[in-house]
């Protein structure tokens, strides 16, 4: 299988794209003091039930290793935006839930969030955008496999 120029300009558009957008985003948290990583932390517990999760599966669900996410970790339970949790059943399970300081933190940064999501994305059409998530969920999940 030959790979074309076409393929090489995407993955390379996308991934400037990607760092672009990253630091736009990081812009705007800092007004709250988080990076978009621990942004992406903070959306993850709080979508899950108890907003709890195993260390392991947080680091899966945002893309990076165990010791990455523990290393982010880290500074969020100092300032008391999540804390660990025992598992009852099994004591080996890290887990890792979202404080209500946490919480507050991540209702306000969703509004500032939300704001720069709507500046960065105002130069496509509604159809574009539904058209874009649509294609970069489908390469995503062609990738997981």
């Amino acid at each position: 299988m030959s790979v074309s120029n076409r393929e090489m300009e995407f993955i390379i558009s996308s991934s400037l794209f990607h760092t672009k957008l990253q630091k736009k985003v990081d812009n705007q948290l800092s007004y709250h003091g988080i990076s978009f990583t621990e942004y992406l932390i903070m959306n993850q517990l709080n979508s899950a039930p108890n907003k709890t999760m195993r260390r392991i599966e947080l680091a899966e669900s945002i893309g990076i290793t165990a010791s990455g996410v523990t290393r982010l970790l880290a500074p969020m339970e100092k300032i008391k935006l999540v804390k660990k949790e025992v598992n009852p059943r099994d004591a080996r399970v890290s887990l890792v839930k979202l404080t209500k300081v946490g919480e507050q933190l991540f209702k306000e940064a969703t509004v500032s969030f939300g704001h720069g999501a709507k500046i960065l994305m105002e130069p496509l059409s509604e159809s574009q955008l539904d058209k874009l998530i649509e294609l970069t969920n489908r390469l995503m999940y062609v990738q997981s496999k």
